[in-house]
């Protein structure tokens, strides 16, 4: 297989029909939104396309064509599958990710208003272990948010331009934790500065009112004032008047935009693959636990529609749990003679 960007990930050997552009736009929001190792990208892929040519030999060739009795009929179809000597292919670890992928193919689709309903639903697959990307530390946040660098200390005009953005697009991805769509849909009607607030549009279009701290509101005052004005002056169509974060040429940022920013200043800041907006998410909702905010207002503040999500992302650090308990629990510091026989 033929290694991809990943900026650009295609959904290789894909038919031109109404599943290509859908598959295309999944494969890119799991590489910037989720920012999924090339691996896992290349897993999902494979699964993508042993699932379309399925769809085809059912005779199907868009994805509102597709309902629950076509996931069954694919669940079974993997079962099925044998090698010469009539034995499975494929275990049950593979055939889970496998509807895993389709699932979450599916719910990607109703996400984004492609499709109304998720044929997915109803269909049950063996629990999987979720890949939960690793929080950075305190330190490395901060050592990543000074590797943009002083926008004081650049020769031109355009380098200031671009280390002011940067720096406010950073600290407002670990400051609110919002994600990178919701960051590049911010309008500058979504911004109170005043009130260190922000207004975004989650999942299914569901508002949310999200705070932002002190750091976060200079940095984005900073760039709204020094640079925005600037790039906004470069581009002559109406497009990208109201957008908060602008490209360099004065339109609108775009999700893929905003990952390969994170991931240029990760690399300055010698953070390299561990970094990507998803990371910053988790680093946020992390740090917020670890400094004893309550799983609701965490999740309140990710925007997740049940806690067991929120949960997911914030699990709790051997460290921190040892000294909740030896600070909480009555008997956790009793010296050993005072033992009761």
């Amino acid at each position: 297989m033929t290694n991809t960007s990943a900026g650009a990930p295609p959904s290789q050997g894909a038919p031109a029909d109404g599943f290509s552009r859908a598959t295309d736009d999944y494969l890119l929001w799991l590489t910037v939104e989720r920012g999924v190792s090339p691996n896992t990208l290349a897993a999902y892929r494979r699964d993508l396309r042993r699932y379309l040519a399925f769809l085809h030999s059912q005779g199907l060739v868009s994805p509102e064509e597709v309902g629950e009795a076509t996931v069954a009929r694919y669940v079974h179809h993997l079962k099925t599958i044998v090698d010469d000597d009539d034995r499975p292919r494929l275990k049950p670890a593979s055939i889970a990710r496998a509807v895993v992928a389709v699932r979450s193919f599916h719910r990607f689709l109703v996400d984004e208003g492609t499709v109304e309903n998720d044929p997915t639903q109803d269909v049950t697959t063996p629990r999987v272990p979720q890949g939960i990307p690793k929080a950075l530390t305190e330190d490395e946040v901060g050592r990543l948010l000074l590797a943009t660098g002083d926008p004081d200390q650049v020769s031109t005009a355009r380098q200031q331009w671009r280390t002011l953005r940067d720096r406010a697009l950073l600290e407002t991805l670990y400051a609110s934790g919002v994600r990178i769509s919701e960051l590049a849909g911010l309008e500058l009607g979504d911004v109170d500065l005043e009130a260190g607030i922000l207004r975004v549009f989650g999942k299914g279009a569901k508002e949310r009112v999200v705070p932002v701290g002190r750091p976060a509101q200079d940095a984005v005052l900073a760039y709204l004032e020094r640079a925005r004005p600037e790039l906004i002056g470069r581009r002559r169509a109406a497009r990208g008047r109201d957008t908060v974060f602008l490209n360099l040429r004065g339109g609108p940022i775009t999700r893929q935009g905003c990952w390969l920013i994170v991931k240029a200043v990760g690399e300055r800041a010698g953070l390299g693959d561990r970094l990507s907006p998803h990371v910053l998410r988790h680093s946020c909702a992390t740090h917020m636990v670890d400094h004893g905010a309550d799983i609701r207002v965490v999740q309140e503040l990710l925007g997740h529609a049940k806690v067991t999500t929120t949960q997911i992302y914030t699990k709790v650090s051997p460290e921190r749990l040892r000294a909740v308990y030896e600070s909480a629990h009555p008997r956790a510091r009793m010296p050993s003679g005072s033992r009761r026989r």
